[in-house]
């Protein structure tokens, strides 16, 4: 597994929602619909993010059709990604070994 610095939150929701093309208003709905509106991504965060994303190659321009622009994972993003959800997958498992899974969560 390569090592990558953890994602935050609004970069690990970006890439999820960018499987699938969508401009930056489809993610903010997006991650605000998957999270029950716990996590609000603003344009400004998204479009900080995805100039960030594009320059490392996480994610590509979808080609313009004149409406708004939009983005889709690289294969790069996507290994990225799967990392991510593997270090998160073993902070799981590994507090609910510790604890016995003993939280009123």
């Amino acid at each position: 597994m390569t090592q990558n610095p953890p994602l935050t939150e609004g970069v690990y929701y970006i890439l999820i929602s960018l499987y699938e093309p969508r401009h930056g208003y489809g993610i903010i709905q997006l991650t605000e619909q998957i999270t029950n509106g716990r996590v609000k991504l603003g344009a400004g965060t998204i479009y900080g993010a995805i100039k960030s994303l594009l320059d490392k190659g996480w994610i590509k321009p979808v080609d313009d059709d004149g409406r708004k622009k939009e983005y889709i994972i690289t294969s790069l993003g996507k290994e990225i990604l799967e990392n991510e959800i593997l270090r998160l997958k073993e902070l799981y498992e590994n507090g609910i070994r510790i604890t016995g899974g003993d939280y009123n969560g």
